[in-house]
């Protein structure tokens, strides 16, 4: 390694563009020459501006001609001091992203006879492709030295068969190596220290076929966490916390109530939603039980982690298992979506991207300060071109290997609209269907505001779903201020009729949150944040548990129930609680797992969200497809702050009956109600969902304090 001793500092921020930062310590800080040198030539820089800071002075500087990125470069001084030119903000210009942008394949190409092995490093001056048989001891490691060709891509082929072997790259930048996993890895070791070689080939598997979704609004969606779904102790799962562990179906509590993947089948959802099963930081996978996490801490995006696999430190088993648990889902006709981190990564400093590409994967403000709009110090630059390809790259590679239905964005808003509208095309190719929900929230990131994929910007991104968070706050009352109460718990809300409508504006046109109800997620509930049950608890520490279960139970059958695609909390069918935490990312199992005995206990509970669930799905009235047909067939009204009349009419053609009328109580009092005239059946009456024989009714209904009824007639 060259020993890095530097005087001053020297950056190229620009093709032509020299940055020259002399500290007071050097000569006070003041030269009035500047020469660049490369092999042995020396060129005049000519000085266009000179600044005066707290620690040093700053000079730009410009050469006469534009300079190769990946060379090496020196600073010369008039008073004969010596700098390297460091690579600078250039890596951030659009003519550095025109001049490098590959739109080749990258990461290994493996064969039998050999592997070829692409990596874009195109500042760095040398790379080296590091090989270790994982039988044979460390020190034997192979290095190889690559290629660098067009567009900044180094390149070797090793002509031999290198399954299971590890491997990494060594990338000198600034006269600094850096040794660093492929971000292309699909495979690592344990913890992921290290890349590994595997014949993806060998792990194929077939698809089954799925029950049909004719539109995104037909999606009902359940969320859950690997570990949590199946660590209770009377999951009745074998491996339990484990890929596998999803997998076992027909699995029981001790007194024969079905757990696990076969619940949800039953329960009459359309997708399983995993929290994020890519690579990441922060649980030991070779003591995955000492410590939890969510999984928010991306580091190898294509890569399962290994703290679900029976085996971390198999690479083949790691794969195996993930694919085949998404395989078990969808057998039982379950649709699988992926919660993808595509926004920031761990730890910046140790990401492949920085190490082997510095400065170029990340967003930074005017001042060079790392851009921190996710708030956890660093925001991933999806604007760049390579860094885009990269994440479309990505979102190819789950579709074609693992063959998902759906991806859930974290903190969306931190992507850009361009990135977010490629990745939609291409999911339609491999379904037109294919669910795409994210977090549209905005964040100050340092894009313009008009350019991130968030809610405001909705109609840039037809198609792609956005959480509801006007919906969750108004429902059930402000995540951020624990004590506010929204309409289904009682509060005074406004506007409530839109939600219920899909949030396209219903009654005042072209003001709507959305322009279309497929791109409303509809939700009270989530990983993050108090459950609503918590909510509820600390809301009204007093109250009756009956009226506290009625109040939970009415914002759940508004999610439902609403025009949009409904979401539903694992465990929120039967009052999950995380014991008051808030934010449980790393607490332990028994506050994040999802609890089979309470399952148990609330039976009469998930027995009735089955029911409201069947309901939309035998009602196509409340899944309708487009903002005109909302427009056409319902009609809402408020009778007071605590009463709602939604009627869904001439809905023949979506089911059995011409009209539904749906009416809300959020009131802690009863209600009697005069109903239109004429011939009318319950759907629903109070905690009572009929699918047939339905009970008729004439002139009047009673309503239970916070509760709903259906009326139809055909």
């Amino acid at each position: 390694m060259l020993s890095i001793k530097r005087n001053f500092f020297a950056y190229l921020d620009g093709l032509t563009i020299i940055t020259i930062l002399l500290p007071y310590s050097y000569h006070q800080g003041e030269a009035n020459k500047f020469l660049l040198k490369k092999d042995g030539s020396f060129v005049s820089l000519s000085i266009e501006a000179k600044e005066k800071f707290a620690d040093f002075v700053k000079y730009i500087c410009k050469a006469p001609s534009k300079l190769e990125i990946g060379e090496f470069y020196e600073i010369v001084d008039e008073y004969k001091g010596m700098t390297d030119l460091q690579i600078g903000a250039v890596i951030r210009t659009k003519e550095f992203d025109d001049l490098f942008y590959y739109d080749g394949s990258l990461g290994v190409a493996y064969s039998l006879e050999k592997c070829d092995f692409s990596l874009w490093a195109p500042t760095a001056q040398r790379v080296k492709l590091i090989l270790q048989n994982p039988l044979k001891p460390v020190d034997e490691r192979i290095e190889i030295d690559m290629e660098r060709g067009d567009k900044g891509v180094w390149k070797t082929t090793v002509n031999k068969k290198l399954e299971n072997y590890y491997y990494s790259y060594l990338a000198l930048v600034n006269l600094e190596w850096r040794e660093s996993v492929d971000p292309y890895a699909v495979a690592v070791n344990a913890n992921g220290l290290t890349g590994a070689i595997v014949d993806l080939n060998k792990t194929k598997i077939i698809k089954p076929p799925l029950p049909p979704l004719p539109h995104t609004v037909d999606s009902i969606v359940y969320e859950t966490h690997i570990r949590d779904f199946t660590i209770h102790a009377n999951s009745g799962v074998k491996n339990k916390g484990k890929y596998v562990g999803v997998s076992e179906l027909n699995t029981k509590t001790a007194s024969g109530e079905l757990t696990g993947l076969s619940y949800v089948k039953d329960l009459g959802v359309t997708h399983i939603e995993f929290l994020p099963v890519h690579d990441f930081e922060e649980v030991d996978e070779l003591a995955e039980q000492k410590k939890y996490n969510w999984g928010y801490n991306p580091t190898h995006y294509n890569v399962p982690d290994g703290s679900y696999s029976l085996h971390p430190n198999n690479p083949y088993t790691r794969i195996h298992e993930l694919k085949s648990m998404i395989q078990s889902v969808q057998k039982e006709g379950l649709r699988v979506i992926l919660d993808v981190v595509y926004n920031h990564v761990y730890k910046k400093e140790e990401s492949p991207f920085e190490k082997i590409v510095p400065g170029y994967f990340f967003r930074y403000d005017k001042f060079g300060i790392p851009s921190n709009g996710t708030g956890v110090g660093n925001d991933i630059a999806s604007e760049r071109l390579m860094v885009r390809k990269y994440i479309v790259d990505s979102v190819r590679f789950w579709l074609e290997q693992y063959q998902i239905d759906g991806l859930r964005f974290d903190l969306m808003g931190i992507l850009d609209i361009v990135t977010m509208k490629e990745i939609q095309k291409l999911c339609n190719k491999y379904d037109s269907n294919f669910l795409i929900i994210g977090e549209g929230w905005n964040l100050p990131t340092t894009i313009p505001e008009k350019e991130r994929a968030i809610i405001k910007n909705q109609k840039q991104l037809p198609g792609i779903a956005q959480f509801n968070d006007q919906f969750r706050d108004k429902i059930k009352g402000s995540t951020f201020q624990l004590n506010h109460i929204g309409f289904a718990l009682g509060g005074n809300e406004q506007k409530v009729e839109e939600l219920l409508s899909g949030s396209i504006g219903l009654l005042q046109a072209n003001q709507g949150l959305f322009t279309e109800p497929n791109q409303t997620v509809n939700y009270v509930e989530s990983h993050d944040n108090h459950t609503l049950w918590d909510k509820i608890e600390i809301c009204f520490p007093f109250e009756k548990e009956e009226i506290k279960q009625k109040k939970h139970r009415l914002a759940t059958t508004l999610v439902l129930l609403s025009q949009g695609i409904p979401f539903l909390h694992s465990g929120q069918e039967f009052f999950r609680t995380k014991k008051g935490v808030e934010n449980s990312y790393q607490s332990p199992d028994e506050i994040n797992q999802l609890d089979w005995d309470r399952m148990i206990f609330y039976k009469q509970n998930v027995q009735f969200i089955k029911n409201v669930i069947q309901l939309r799905k035998d009602n196509g009235a409340f899944r309708l497809q487009s903002s005109a047909d909302i427009r056409a067939h319902i009609r809402i009204k408020r009778i007071d702050s605590s009463f709602i009349e939604y009627q869904l009419i001439h809905v023949k053609k979506y089911g059995q009956w011409e009209t539904i009328i749906v009416y809300i109580n959020a009131s802690a009092n009863s209600a009697k109600i005069s109903i239109p005239n004429g011939e009318w059946s319950y759907l629903m009456d109070n905690m009572n969902v009929y699918s047939n024989n339905h009970p008729s009714v004439k002139e009047q209904i009673k309503l239970q304090p916070f509760s709903v009824v259906i009326i139809a007639h055909k």
